[in-house]
């Protein structure tokens, strides 16, 4: 069975935050970066069992490391995944919920 996945605003916000760093040195990197992303997190409706619980995370969420940059942090709501947020190389991830 596969999952809808959604995007909270804040994960959204993120996306764009990622964005407009790496394109500060290249757009068609930062294109390509978050388009890579967006797909490991689409991936997330075949296998939402694959990230892990966290104690520097809210009860429920679960995390998966990125191209050892992003932290893709999520829940399993029913029949779908939310992304929650996207926090990015050494971000404070406790204050980022």
């Amino acid at each position: 069975m596969t999952l809808e996945v959604r995007f909270h605003p804040l994960a959204e916000a993120d996306l764009e935050a990622i964005y407009d760093h790496i394109a500060a040195d290249s757009h068609d990197n930062a294109i390509a970066y978050v388009r890579r992303l967006r797909q490991q997190c689409l991936r997330l409706s075949f296998f939402p069992s694959r990230g892990h619980a966290r104690r520097d995370l809210p009860p429920g969420v679960r995390a998966v490391v990125f191209e050892r940059r992003t932290l893709i942090a999520y829940r399993r709501e029913g029949e779908r995944v939310v992304v929650l947020r996207l926090p990015c190389g050494g971000r404070d991830i406790e204050g980022a919920f």
